[in-house]
């Protein structure tokens, strides 16, 4: 039997009460995918920051589905490194930071890569501000599909701010760019940070918005995984999976601000890199054949799709 999904409980401090709430999100999320992919299991690993909190990582291998997926949890706190502070544009060395992030890499290219992130963020000087986003990234674009993940985006951002979908699919954009590339990381979503506290709406009202963020996106992914799970593929269509889970791993590494973040605080490595694939592969002068179906998800691997409204390349 599924959960419900995750309502806000009051709590000594509005810290406590994200946290909280972070903690339940990850529970609900985790058995979304359990049971959408039939036979893998997450396994928890608790541990513990070195400055203050900690986090529980959990890791699902071997699914029916998915091949290697994460759903994070972490709470941690302390002093950065002035260096790490300026790097990362922060106010102050002292910090508070909780969210949940999640990368999927399913066995079959039929499925999309997925990723999200929803976090909350405090420093020393009072500043509180949240984050995050969802963003997928299909080995072949199928283009209802890709009209339809952000038309489920765009209905929600509605509810909670009449330009939401415009400026953050923008950022998502301009976020998942490969630049060395020249190329978006796949299909895009949206993308938000810094959302303050008191500048950019009450801390409710943006406590709902990343709540109706992490709702979205267990509701979209498990659909699609249900929907592609079982379609057929060819050897050549899993090799093209390597090839862009090796873009994927590019940008972790690369660009990615996460990645960064929780290594210029001291986060734990394990946990961290849990976004890279299990499996990826990187050839010299990679081409692809023309007017063949990776040719056709290349065309859309670029910034400024407008996925509600665009219309399809012709065949």
């Amino acid at each position: 039997m599924l959960t419900p999904f995750p309502s806000a409980t009051p709590a000594p401090t509005f810290r406590a009460s994200v946290e909280a709430w972070l903690r339940a999100f990850q529970d609900w999320l985790c058995q979304q995918l359990e049971t959408t992919d039939g036979t893998g299991r997450f396994q928890e690993d608790a541990w513990q920051h070195h400055s203050g909190g900690g986090g529980r990582s959990r890791i699902l291998t071997g699914g029916t589905i998915i091949e290697k997926g994460g759903v994070n949890f972490s709470a941690v706190s302390g002093n950065m490194t002035e260096q790490a502070a300026r790097v990362l544009l922060m106010p102050t060395t002292e910090y508070f930071a909780t969210g949940v992030s999640v990368v999927q890499h399913p066995r079959s290219p039929m499925v999309p890569i997925s990723h999200m992130n929803v976090r909350y963020f405090e420093a020393g000087n009072g500043e509180a501000w949240f984050g995050g986003g969802l963003d997928l990234t299909p080995i072949y674009v199928d283009e209802a599909q890709a009209r339809w993940f952000h038309q489920q985006i765009a209905e929600v951002c509605a509810q909670h701010g009449p330009t939401y979908y415009a400026r953050f699919k923008q950022w998502a954009d301009d976020y998942f760019y490969i630049t060395h590339r020249q190329e978006t990381r796949g299909i895009g979503g949206i993308f938000f940070d810094r959302l303050t506290v008191g500048k950019d709406g009450d801390r409710e009202a943006l406590f709902a918005f990343i709540r109706a963020v992490g709702e979205v996106f267990g509701r979209t992914y498990t659909e699609l995984m249900r929907q592609n799970a079982a379609l057929p593929y060819t050897e050549r269509q899993k090799q093209w999976q390597l090839v862009r889970r090796g873009r994927y791993a590019e940008f972790n590494l690369a660009i990615d601000r996460g990645t960064r973040f929780g290594l210029e605080t001291g986060g734990r490595t394990e946990s961290i890199l849990m976004s890279l694939p299990p499996q990826a592969e990187w050839h010299y002068n990679f081409s692809i054949e023309p007017n063949s179906p990776e040719a056709a998800t290349q065309q859309w691997l670029r910034k400024g799709v407008e996925w509600l409204t665009e219309t399809p390349f012709s065949a």
